[in-house]
């Protein structure tokens, strides 16, 4: 694994914005911009991509001790200017507090099977006769553990419709053509044949009359009263 993969996989997991990159970049005495943590986040075949030297990958697993474990006072620790699998390793045991048998449980979560006195080997002085390189295929196995045990899911934010609705408003002058525009229909009144009088009904005269009644209607009373 080259160092850019380092930094990719922990940003994945934890889900690190490129602020929060910064920031821990910056708590380990390392000031970083955001383009340079975008370029090493890059692909390796993309045209931007720029190689993560390993005294930038210290700094970061420093600053990533001081998110997860707190940043102790006084001066921060130096980082290696040159770095190997089991400095990695230890970095990444002390930043998640981590002891061998949880790390043999992390592995073994994920198909991969090691003894305690070999995981003991990787933290040995180079110079010790029980010192072991940490093999890529290790490393590369406890970091697919940690994502799966520690992985931070992306929370999904809350659009209120009526702004979402204003901004696509905004942003295109023409309607979309899977949303269908209701508006509202003009209803043209027709204009009074004659002037309106409060409390008349229309047609009041053409009111029936029984030709067989014996009674005479209420309207002709009022007529011959009159």
């Amino acid at each position: 694994m080259n160092n850019n993969d380092v930094l990719r996989k922990l940003r994945y997991t934890f889900n690190f914005n490129d602020k929060q990159m910064v920031a821990i970049f910056a708590s380990a005495g390392e000031e970083v911009s955001r383009e340079e943590v975008s370029q090493w986040l890059k692909k390796d075949s993309d045209s931007d991509f720029v190689a993560l030297f390993d005294t930038k990958l210290a700094v970061f697993l420093n600053g990533f001790i001081n998110e997860k474990r707190g940043k102790k006072p006084g001066p921060q620790a130096i980082p290696e200017k040159r770095l190997s699998n089991n400095i990695i390793l230890t970095k990444l045991k002390i930043a998640l507090n981590l002891q061998a048998e949880q790390i043999i449980s992390l592995l073994e979560e994920v198909d991969f099977r090691i003894s305690k006195p070999e995981l003991s080997a990787f933290s040995r002085k180079v110079d010790h006769q029980h010192y072991r390189e940490c093999k890529d295929q290790v490393l590369r196995n406890l970091l697919h553990a940690i994502d799966k045990t520690y992985h931070v899911e992306r929370t999904n934010k809350i659009v209120n419709p009526a702004t979402s609705l204003s901004k696509v408003s905004a942003g295109n002058s023409k309607p979309s053509s899977d949303k269908k525009v209701y508006a509202k229909k003009k209803v043209n009144k027709p204009a009074p044949s004659t002037p309106w009088v409060e409390g008349a009904r229309p047609n009041a005269s053409n009111v029936y009359v029984n030709p067989n009644s014996t009674t005479t209607p209420k309207r002709q009373r009022l007529k011959l009263s009159k």
